[in-house]
């Protein structure tokens, strides 16, 4: 595996993967942007990106404005040597390791914003962050210049406004029918993965499962007709009782739209935010 820290050897180095397509002429690029403290949901993305493209790269880059004032930059888990070896260990062309003021020069001043679906959930929980996603994945976009790119289904909203904005920009490398969401990756106990789990105490680690067990039962009465405004607010006593301090948010919402709704439409995703020691932990499942 190579790896680029600068935009030269970036594109000096994509320059070669792309003539290394073998018989089919130019070769196929799928860019899997993360922000590194990589775990099996990572390496998930990283596998079904080699199903689909002949080149894999994948970015790591801890982006700062995603992050708000009160939120937890400093102590994001850099691990890049570790990152790196598992990159390279899953056969990984190319890793994109820009350090920020490669990314942010000095005077940069541009803003992505996409409304809409950034609107609600955790775009009212965390004012800019989706400003600062959609800003980071156009550049890695620019930068890069994929025939496709890979993110999880657990950062669902995240997923939803990065669509929106290759659609609304017509952005054809990769062009939204290219831009591939894979199923959430979970522990045996049913957490979804996430870099920030590591935050947790073994405690807090065995009561957090107890968010998607609540939430698959939720979804199943809501399925079956159920009150959906009486089972949301059981949803949240059950978390409560098994330790979370606080709930975001527990909502149902159109899977595409992200419109906000009271009731099944049949294409209906619940959304849940909630903190337990400290730790905000983000999932969502269709109903």
């Amino acid at each position: 595996m190579q790896t680029a820290t600068t935009l030269e050897m970036l594109r000096s180095t994509i320059a070669g993967l792309r003539e290394d397509g073998g018989d089919r002429g130019e070769g196929t690029i799928a860019l899997v942007p993360t922000m590194g403290a990589l775990h099996e949901g990572h390496l998930t993305l990283i596998r079904e990106a080699k199903a689909r493209a002949d080149h894999v790269v994948a970015s790591i880059f801890v982006n700062p404005r995603q992050f708000g004032a009160n939120e937890d930059l400093d102590a994001y888990p850099r691990q890049l040597e570790r990152d790196s070896q598992l990159l390279t260990e899953e056969g990984v062309a190319l890793l994109w390791a820009p350090p920020p003021q490669e990314v942010y020069p000095e005077g940069y001043a541009t803003n992505v914003s996409v409304s809409g679906v950034s609107a609600g959930l955790c775009g009212a929980d965390r004012p800019g962050h989706f400003d600062g996603v959609a800003t980071v994945v156009l550049k890695l976009f620019n930068q890069v210049r994929p025939d496709m790119a890979l993110f999880g289904e657990k950062d669902w909203q995240q997923l939803a406004v990065i669509r929106r904005m290759a659609r609304d920009l017509d952005l054809t490398f990769p062009h939204v029918s290219q831009i591939h969401g894979v199923g959430i990756v979970r522990e045996e106990d049913g957490l979804a993965m996430s870099s920030r789990n590591a935050y947790l105490s073994p405690d807090n680690r065995r009561r957090a499962a107890a968010l998607p067990r609540a939430m698959k039962d939720a979804a199943a009465v809501i399925a079956d007709g159920g009150d959906a405004a009486r089972t949301l607010g059981n949803l949240k006593e059950t978390l409560r009782v098994a330790g979370f301090e606080t709930i975001d948010y527990a909502d149902l919402r159109d899977a595409d739209s992200l419109a906000a709704l009271d009731t099944d439409n049949g294409n209906t995703r619940l959304f849940v935010a909630a903190r337990i020691g400290g730790t905000r932990l983000i999932d969502n499942l269709a109903v």
